[in-house]
Parts: structure tokens; sequence; C-alpha cells
């Protein structure tokens, strides 16, 4: 009796699971698949594809490029170190050299430069008759509160990281309206979301981005093209270092967040895969940063707190 008892009672628990569970485990699951199906196909079409990607002398943009680089694409180097775009050149091809792909062009840009970029585009038109994905993933940060960082430098940060992705873009959409296909991919920042204390300047471009691609994305959707806006978190590359103060000096430390951040190739993993599965918008950060951005929406009150807390901290070290 008492083994008939327990083997009711454990089919009863399995009615119960089976029950609550499975109307949603299945559809999750065939949503999964659907997903995996729909990934692994765009990954077979990005072999010959043109991939322009900004930013690709070191860090994120140098990581991208390998990932595009093994798919099989026809990727443009983009940035202002020509020497530096040489070196990740190089390397493509002596690191990669049994893949079967194209070699890598390199293109010197500045994206500062708004009136080289229209010439800069159609250069790169000429060798390859097209620009299947654009990365903007050129920029550049700060550190320092907003009374002392100087309009001059609030300028800077917004022509490079804003006035000059979205000339570029504007410079590419042309080609792929015409041609019915194409992707803007944007590299933003979780500052983008939700803004914290001493990167007014930062965060403020990374606001002005969202907006931009927000609002392309839906007069663009009828040409067939598509717009992927990326938020990281701390990634562990040299942008502390390479960034402002709010004097315009360089700031020229390795930030304990920055150096704690995901990797490059990880990131950039995971932005090939966000493509792939053509998100729209999405966040690749852990879960402080997402916790984060929810409080600001949820419970402001709390959010602002937490951010007057911080910024006393700061101004206090």
């Amino acid at each position: 009796m008492k083994n008939l008892a327990e083997r009711s009672a454990g089919s009863l628990y399995w009615w119960l699971w089976a029950t609550l569970f499975l109307p949603i485990a299945i559809p999750g699951l065939v949503l999964k698949l659907l997903t995996m199906m729909k990934e692994q196909r765009n990954a077979r079409n990005l072999n010959g594809k043109v991939v322009l990607i900004t930013g690709a002398s070191s860090g994120l943009g140098e990581a991208l490029a390998h990932c595009f680089f093994l798919a099989g694409c026809k990727v443009v180097l983009a940035a202002r170190r020509k020497d530096e775009l040489e070196r990740v050149r190089k390397d493509l091809l002596e690191l990669h050299a049994t893949v079967p792909t194209h070699p890598p062009i390199i293109l010197p840009l500045d994206l500062s430069d708004l009136n080289s970029i229209v010439g800069k585009v159609q250069s790169v038109l000429e060798i390859h008759g097209a620009i299947d994905i654009l990365v903007n993933n050129g920029g550049i940060s700060v550190r320092g509160d907003a009374l002392s960082t100087a309009i001059d430098v609030d300028i800077r940060i917004m022509l490079v990281n804003y006035f000059g992705t979205v000339a570029l873009t504007k410079a590419c959409l042309p080609s792929m309206m015409a041609r019915k296909e194409g992707r803007i991919v944007s590299i933003s920042s979780v500052q983008g979301k939700f803004a914290i204390p001493h990167r007014s300047a930062y965060s403020a471009s990374k606001h002005a981005l969202q907006a931009f691609c927000d609002s392309l994305r839906a007069e663009v959707a009828k040409d067939n093209i598509k717009v992927t806006l990326i938020s990281p978190g701390y990634i562990n590359t040299a942008l502390s270092l390479n960034a402002l103060t709010g004097s315009g000096a360089a700031y020229g430390k390795l930030d304990p967040t920055t150096a704690g951040g995901a990797s490059p190739e990880d990131t950039a993993s995971s932005i090939l895969k966000a493509i792939l599965r053509d998100e729209k918008d999405i966040m690749l950060a852990p879960i402080a940063p997402r916790a984060a951005y929810w409080l600001r929406h949820l419970m402001p009150p709390v959010y602002f707190w937490i951010m007057k807390k911080r910024a006393a901290k700061l101004s206090n070290s």
C-alpha cells in the first residue's frame, strides 16, 4: 500500500508539473529552436558581405573585425591610426591564414572630420560596390563632472560619438536604400540607457544615439534596412586610457571597472549573435547595470538617491 501511495503521489506530482509548466516550456523550446535556425541561416548568408567597422584599430572594433573576417565577410577596417589598422589587417591574415576569405582593406577615417566622410564611403563603394553592414563602433569617452567639463570637450564628444556616427550612417544609407538591403549597427553603452555622475558628456552622446537609432529603425524598415543598437556594459579595452578629462587632457588611466569588464572577444561574439538574430535593441551587461536601468524607470526616487550618493563619493575621492 505504501508503494502504491508513493507511486500515486509521484504521478500526481508529474501531472501537476506537466499541467503547470509544459504549456510554458514547449513554446519556449520552439522559440529557441526557431531562433537557432534563423541564426544559422543568417550566418551562412554573411559570407561575402561587405562590413565597414569604425574604431577597428583596437579593442572591441578589432575583436569585431576578427568575428566578421572569420565569417567570410569583406571587412573594411576604419579608424584614425593607419599604422594600427595595418597591424590589425596583418594579424587577420596571419592568424586566420587557413580560412578561405577576403583580404581586409584599410580606410583611414576621422569621425570628427564630417566633410570627409561622404568621400570615404564613396571610396569603399568604388572598391566593393556595396556596404552591407555598417558597424558604428568608433568613439571616445570622458571623465569629469558637468560643471568643470569645458564646453569644447562636450562638443568634441558629441561631434565624434554622435554627429560623426550620424554622418557616416547617412553617407551609407543611399546605396543601401537603392539595393533594398543593409544593416546599421551602432555600439552605444548602458550609459546611453541611464546616466551616471562624471559621465554627462559621454552619456548625452549615447542618449542621442539611442534616439537617432529608434527613429531611423522605423523610417528605413520599408527599405528592408535593419537597425541594431547594442548597449554593452564595461569592456576591458583602452577606452578609459584614451578618455578625456574635463579640461580636454588625456585621462590616461585604466579604471578598475573597465579592467574588470567583459573581454572584447566575448562581447564581439555576442554582438555578432545579436545581428544574426536580428535584434533591434539589446543590452550586453551583467545584473547590476540591468537593475539600474529598470530602477531608473520603475523607481526613479531610489535611482536618484543612489546616483547622488555616488556623485558625493566621486567628489570626495
